[in-house]
């Protein structure tokens, strides 16, 4: 969430730059100024209101004391009009502040000078790429077809089990997941990152907190009898540990990783491009979460890009480094590259992964703040994550570009962790 004083200091900037993801914030802009306005002015006068109370309530025993009677009357009656007009000052106050943050929470974050405009995923700047394209035989099989091929993946039984979006591993398809997943926070944790295990369920003040609410509600699972939602990732439980924390300049960078399934309801995805692991309801994804100094966290965006190109690079897959335009930017980044590999079988770049960086957009809803070094001042941190990485894709592109005629071979670095060199 925008703050204030960033609304007030640089609200034409903030319209303009808007603008680049497609958004037209000149109205809402106005308003919260106008508003902001009311409400420091409906302060101070509440503030002298209560001053002059106060001064005149103390007036009332000492006017008694020296028979002025009719004075202290006079006072007590002053008295009496200045705390009605404060408690409709305070009353209107209340609701002026609840119209703020009802309009504050509407703004996106402001897009990155770097930031390209665009309307869709069409008009996003590839970065760079890696990885020589395979080549595959005319028979080559998608994912899915190679799942049951194998005995890897049963999205009927998953089908049965739940409904669409919920696929079964089995045999080696299970524990090629596992590996992967160990493999991904066993880099992460030579990277520096510590692991935490978080919950699978958070609140609806940590989904708020990271911006999934009110944007993504639609998107999350919801549970009936309780007020708690399925996570869609595992940013939002992580970042959620720094809630309402004060961190000493000394600490930062703080650097987490988790493993979690992560549960999206990809409301209005239809058609071809969802078959198999392309788009599910279920799916498991390392992150990793940083909290940074403002000064340092576009360095630190690099390095965690850095990080995740390493790991797709180890797994021997072709891919490309978009950098997101305006139009395809979340509601909370202001910068975002996103990683996708190449699926052979299909002839498609599938997405795996995203690396945001979301400055103090997330940090000011979390009131998460750090104490300058040598001084009690406080600062809002930025925050940042990246998936590293989202299985269901990977796994897609890992089958289909590793087919053989005599099955499937896998990436040396995944040996060590399946215990197998190829499925057949």
């Amino acid at each position: 969430m925008l703050t204030l004083k960033q609304i007030r200091d640089h609200h034409r900037e903030i319209v303009e730059r808007l603008r680049i993801k497609n958004f037209d914030a000149s109205s809402t802009v106005e308003s919260i100024l106008h508003l902001d306005e009311e409400r420091r002015q409906l302060q101070t006068s509440a503030d002298r209101a209560q001053a002059e109370m106060n001064k005149r309530s103390k007036e009332i025993g000492r006017l008694f004391k020296e028979k002025k009677v009719e004075e202290a009357n006079r006072a007590r009656e002053e008295v009496s009009r200045l705390k009605e007009e404060i408690k409709q000052m305070h009353a209107r106050l209340h609701e002026v502040e609840e119209e703020l943050e009802r309009l504050l929470v509407t703004l996106p974050n402001v897009p990155h000078p770097s930031v390209p405009p665009g309307k869709g995923d069409q008009d996003n700047v590839e970065v760079r790429n890696g990885g020589a394209l395979p080549r595959l035989p005319g028979d080559a099989l998608p994912h899915w077809e190679l799942g049951k091929k194998y005995g890897l993946i049963d999205f009927e039984l998953g089908n049965k089990l739940t409904g669409a979006g919920f696929p079964v591993f089995t045999g080696k398809g299970a524990r090629l997941v596992r590996a992967l997943i160990s493999f991904f926070l066993d880099e992460a944790v030579r990277a520096g990152y510590r692991e935490v295990l978080p919950p699978l369920m958070v609140n609806e003040a940590s989904a708020f907190a990271t911006g999934q609410l009110p944007d993504k509600e639609g998107q999350m699972y919801r549970l009936e009898d309780d007020p708690f939602y399925l996570i869609p990732t595992a940013e939002v439980p992580v970042t959620n540990i720094y809630r309402d924390v004060i961190l000493d300049e000394e600490e930062l960078p703080v650097r987490n990783t988790a493993y979690t399934p992560c549960f999206r309801r990809e409301a209005g995805s239809y058609g071809k491009d969802v078959r198999g692991l392309n788009r599910v309801h279920q799916f498991d994804k390392v992150e990793i979460v940083e909290i940074e100094h403002p000064e340092r966290s576009y360095q630190t965006l690099e390095r965690m890009v850095e990080h995740v190109e390493n790991l797709v690079k180890k797994l021997e897959l072709p891919y490309r480094i978009m950098k997101l335009c305006g139009g395809d930017l979340s509601f909370t980044s202001a910068l975002t590259y996103d990683f996708e590999v190449y699926a052979a079988a299909q002839g498609k770049w599938l997405e795996v992964s995203s690396v945001s960086n979301f400055e103090s957009f997330q940090a000011n809803r979390l009131k998460l703040r750090f104490r300058e070094r040598g001084s009690k001042r406080t600062r809002l941190a930025h925050t940042l994550n990246g998936s590293a990485l989202a299985l269901p894709r990977i796994l897609a592109a890992l089958l289909e570009n590793n087919q053989t005629d005599e099955g499937i071979r896998l990436p040396k670095v995944l040996v060590p962790y399946t215990g197998f060199e190829t499925i057949s």
